[in-house]
């Protein structure tokens, strides 16, 4: 654990039984235990929800009494077995409409300005940025999940920039970093880090196997990043729950091959 970082996770999937994530109160339970050792000490559950039922008041009001229930559940477990973790709710939004409708606060993170958003099937459809732009006139403000994972992403991550120009924030999987979704999303996440372009990032954990979260840390100590680590996986977190601006974070030096770390010790 890397020492003095309160981690805050804005995207995972703990709810038990609404989706992919946990399947039950006890995968939760194991969950949380598991985040709260490698140093979590707040998470807001984000589970997946379709943008286009929210135009559709009959299947919205089906999905949220789904999700009440869980969270229902979950916070009686976090207020009986975990005390010093704070809890909040808010959804991973499909943009499989270019407008969905955000004015129900249990679909924004903590039921503030910041809504957490990915593009159907981790494909880029055409037009990508439309609907970033679109939320920002509205007055929200996107947070892109695992922007690294996408299929199809050129090499300069020009679509990725054009997220961030029309007003989307960048949020990547700290599995992504330790090589968790294999090389390529590794590649990406890595350049994005160099770039200076990630806001933050989160544990997208589903509640089974490993979180990745102490293999990151361990990442970012061996590069001496751990003010990078700190504005990504705590200030900037926070500031969002607080509704404030994100800090910039500064470009993540790259990671130095073999030969360039035996060259600095027989110097």
């Amino acid at each position: 654990m890397m020492r003095g970082i309160g981690i805050i996770d804005l995207h995972n999937h703990l709810l038990p039984g609404v989706d992919d994530g946990a399947s039950d109160i006890d995968e939760s339970r194991a969950a949380l235990e598991r985040m709260q050792s490698a140093g979590v000490v707040s998470v807001v559950v984000t589970p997946h929800l379709r943008g286009s039922s929210t135009t559709q008041p009959e299947s919205l009001a089906a999905r949220l009494a789904e999700l009440d229930r869980g969270w229902s559940e979950f916070e009686e477990l976090v207020a009986d077995e975990f005390e010093g973790v704070t809890i909040g709710r808010g959804v991973e939004l499909m943009l499989d409409t270019p407008e969905p409708d955000l004015s129900d606060p249990r679909l924004r993170l903590n039921g503030g300005e910041y809504v957490l958003v990915e593009f159907p099937f981790m494909t880029v459809p055409p037009y990508s940025s439309h609907p970033i732009s679109e939320l920002r006139m509205q007055g929200w403000r996107p947070v892109i999940a695992h922007p690294e994972r996408y299929s199809g992403l050129d090499s300069e991550l020009a679509v990725i920039e054009s997220w961030r120009r029309a007003g989307g924030l960048l949020q990547v999987n700290l599995g992504s970093v330790v090589g968790r979704y294999g090389d390529g999303p590794r590649a990406h996440a890595l350049e994005l880090l160099s770039r200076g372009w990630v806001d933050l990032l989160a544990s997208d954990y589903h509640s089974r196997g490993r979180t990745m979260i102490g293999a990151a840390l361990e990442y970012f100590e061996g590069v001496g990043a751990r003010d990078h680590a700190q504005l990504l996986l705590e200030v900037n977190p926070s500031r969002i729950l607080a509704g404030e601006e994100t800090l910039p974070v500064p470009a993540l030096p790259r990671e130095r091959s073999l030969w360039s770390r035996l060259k600095k010790v027989f110097r």
